[in-house]
Order: structure tokens, then C-alpha cells, then sequence
């Protein structure tokens, strides 16, 4: 069980952990011990443990 009460915000969580199981999904390097778990809870897992953040995209319009 992924514990997130260390996080301000559980829709930035479930939000980043969906992109990273996503690069997972897509060939990315696991940053945590992997096991036997699947890529959506290594991915909660890293965003738990800090091992990857949020980055704002840049939306590319101009003012």
C-alpha cells in the first residue's frame, strides 16, 4: 500500500505518478528497486520517495 499522506496535493500525485508510469510503460529506467510490481505502483513509488517531481511544460504561447 503506497502511503500519500506526505503529500499536499493527491491529484499533482496520482497526475505525476500517471506520466512516470507512463515513461515507465515506454522504456524509462526504473529510479526505485523495481521487484516484482507493476509500473503503476513504481511509479507511485518514486514520486513518494522524491525520486521524480513534477516539471510545469511550457505552453509555448506568448503573451
Amino acid at each position: 500500500m503506497i502511503d500519500r499522506s506526505k503529500l499536499s496535493n493527491s491529484f499533482e500525485f496520482v497526475v505525476t505518478a500517471g506520466a512516470r508510469a507512463r515513461q515507465l510503460l515506454k522504456g524509462s529506467t526504473p529510479r526505485v528497486t523495481v521487484g516484482e510490481h507493476k509500473e503503476t505502483t513504481i511509479a507511485q513509488q518514486e514520486v513518494i520517495t522524491r525520486q521524480v517531481e513534477k516539471v510545469e511544460a511550457d505552453s509555448g504561447h506568448q503573451p
